[in-house]
């Protein structure tokens, strides 16, 4: 397999998960705003789904190679800044910590998926 066609499954592969996730926390914004609530954000309801809709769209703009440099690097952003404002595994105790901080690391591999997808596309 060719490396352009190995970075053409995994822009796609990456983008995609980020379109499927955007499209189920459209779903459940009623469980997620209170969370963002709870941080401290003003207008959390507006948060999640702005949040929400640069997921979707940034995913799709790395799944259809526009602009992938730029959605791959929004999406790195993006991505600490969820994790950071939801996945405070730090205050957690015992299996909730264990999975929050699964979850982070996960996140953390994603941001790996991101700097290559920004790196390597052969897209502009």
């Amino acid at each position: 397999m060719s490396v352009d066609l190995m970075v053409l499954v995994g822009r796609i592969l990456l983008g995609g998960m980020f379109v499927v996730a955007g499209l189920r926390h459209l779903r459940i914004v009623p469980v997620l705003a209170p969370a963002v609530a709870a941080r401290g954000m003003p207008f959390p309801r507006a948060v999640v789904l702005a949040g929400t809709g640069f997921q979707i769209v940034a995913g799709l703009a790395l799944v259809l190679g526009f602009f992938v440099t730029w959605a791959a690097l929004g999406l790195v952003l993006f991505t600490i800044v969820a994790s950071g404002l939801l996945l405070d595994f730090w205050d957690k105790q015992g299996e909730e910590r264990t999975a929050l901080a699964n979850v982070f690391q996960t996140n953390i591999g994603l941001i790996g998926g991101l700097l290559l997808a920004a790196t390597l596309n052969p897209a502009p």
